[in-house]
């Protein structure tokens, strides 16, 4: 049934009208952003469309948010654009959007334009984030990531979204994130020892020449 003229909207209707998924439609309900009705003996919530249309006028006054990563911090730039340009064509041409970029591993949990990306989240300045993969994003915790944008009413989106995995292809892709976890957290101690072996280097050659 077309929506024109329907006053009160099924999930997936008002899903529709705010351009976001059912989900967030749920959990923005249970966050109070708008209320719902409930009838029948299923108790199917509807949703009033008076409520959702002043709603859109809230998000449309809110920016994308882009988010693109490399590993290295040179070398990759063709990469960089190659994301963003990606993700601008699927936008629409008028939604204004802010570019974070990082060049570092998605194993670091402490990137800056990663951190400043959370930071502007929390503050309501976007309405979504979108990214082109997953790991884009982090390699390890995304749905971390996914729930902490959600408790500030934005919405991740994967341009390129995952198949759905067998249990098995699930269990490996766990085993797969603690082991690179780990991984990064022990190469990043060598490389403090590392740099600690060279410094005590320097001053012991600093010191025998004087």
């Amino acid at each position: 049934m077309a929506l024109a003229g329907k006053r009160w909207l099924r999930v997936t209707e008002a899903a529709r009208v705010l351009g976001v998924s059912p989900s967030t439609i749920r959990r923005w309900e249970r966050a109070g952003k708008f209320t719902s009705r409930r009838i029948g003996a299923r108790q199917d919530r509807l949703f009033d469309r008076r409520e959702l249309e002043r709603m859109v006028s809230g998000i449309d006054s809110r920016c994308v948010a882009l988010y693109v990563r490399v590993s290295g911090s040179t070398g990759q730039e063709t990469s960089l654009f190659a994301q963003e340009r990606e993700l601008r064509a699927a936008l629409s041409a008028s939604v204004e959007v802010t570019v974070f970029t990082d060049r570092e591993s998605g194993l670091n949990e402490h990137r800056r334009g990663l951190t400043r990306l959370r930071r502007d989240v929390a503050k309501g300045v976007f309405a979504e984030v979108w990214v082109t993969h997953e790991d884009r994003l982090t390699r390890f915790g995304v749905d971390f990531l996914r729930a902490e944008f959600a408790a500030h009413g934005v919405e991740l989106r994967v341009l390129h979204e995952r198949e759905d995995a067998s249990p098995e292809q699930e269990l490996l892709d766990d085993f797969m994130s603690l082991l690179a976890s780990f991984s990064g957290r022990v190469y990043g101690q060598r490389s403090a020892a590392a740099r600690c072996r060279l410094v005590e280097a320097a001053n012991a050659g600093k010191a025998s020449g004087k």
